[in-house]
């Protein structure tokens, strides 16, 4: 009897044992990512916040500046909220709401059961996956004043000989345009996964009730769609905000032409890189991590908690 209740008292001590083990080993797995994360990112952001109040030059700081690298930036530098602000939060409204939209349309056209359903997705995908550098390239050649899309507006009717990206009017447009199409197949997957997730006997019910395929997606696919909602948003606010690569490759470190083209991360490039003055930079940076914090809590407000997968 005694024998039987010590085996009895040493099972729940074994088993906590093996827990405790597993647990070790998962800590041992995440350690190493932890570690990076902590260093490149939670350390980089505060090292930024303390470089920000500084005059900091390429050996290191050369006066305490306080808040007066803020101050310049939101109230004495021209550039940076009237181009640089204003440029990356007119992209960002235009190029978030249009990548949702077409994102979520290709997402339930391939939903559907038809042929060469496994082609399409491939096809709409590939763009995201392409060099986005090689694609800007391709695309200035496309959009030259000889180039294939005056040729084609020629060929109806449209003679024009603009040069698309480098016009100030049209510039900004013209990259919006191409990231639009570029990054709608990224959305269109977190939609595809959120929208396999829904089940079908709700679709069944609402056709008991009589709902048509439009009152159907507005009233019950459209509401369930929210995490994803939230998902896509955040992630393409992100994106926008930090848009880079396209407006380097057009218009220069200058944001050429005049400006049209300047981005908060353009402008940030161009303090560090340019003009080495890293205090001033990180000032930047700190703004641009604030408005993206900002702007994240805004829609998780809206739409709520993201989606589980």
């Amino acid at each position: 009897m005694t024998a039987t209740t010590g085996s009895a008292a040493s099972a729940p001590t074994s088993m906590r044992e093996a827990h405790r083990r597993e647990a070790r080993v998962g800590y041992a797995f995440i350690a190493v990512p932890m570690a990076l994360f902590l260093t490149l990112n939670i350390f980089a952001i505060g090292y930024a916040l303390f470089i920000s109040f500084f005059d900091w030059g390429i050996r290191g700081p050369r006066e305490f500046l306080g808040l007066a690298n803020y101050e310049n930036l939101l109230l004495d530098d021209p550039v940076f909220v009237s181009k640089a602000v204003v440029n990356t939060l007119r992209y960002s409204i235009i190029v978030v709401p249009a990548q949702m939209a077409l994102g979520l349309f290709l997402a339930v056209v391939v939903n559907q059961k038809i042929r060469g359903q496994t082609f399409f997705r491939a096809a709409f995908y590939f763009p995201a996956i392409a060099s986005s550098a090689a694609i800007v390239v391709l695309f200035t050649f496309l959009t030259q004043p000889d180039g294939l899309i005056n040729t084609a507006l020629g060929a109806i009717g449209i003679d024009t000989d603009l040069n698309w990206t480098n016009d100030p009017r049209t510039a900004l447009p013209s990259i919006e345009l191409l990231v639009v199409w570029t990054t709608s197949g990224t959305i269109m997957l977190f939609y595809l996964a959120a929208l396999q997730s829904i089940s079908n006997e709700v679709y069944e019910a609402a056709a008991i009730d009589g709902a048509n395929w439009w009152s159907a997606f507005w009233s019950i696919t459209f509401p369930l769609l929210k995490p994803a909602h939230f998902f896509a948003s955040a992630v393409s606010f992100i994106g926008a905000l930090q848009m880079f690569d396209q407006a380097f490759i057009i218009g220069g470190g200058d944001g050429s032409p005049a400006n049209s083209l300047s981005t908060v991360v353009l402008y940030l490039y161009r303090a560090a890189l340019v003009k080495f003055d890293f205090g001033y930079a990180a000032a930047v940076g700190i703004i641009l991590f604030v408005g993206i914090m900002a702007i994240t809590l805004v829609q998780r407000r809206l739409f709520g908690q993201a989606p589980a997968w």
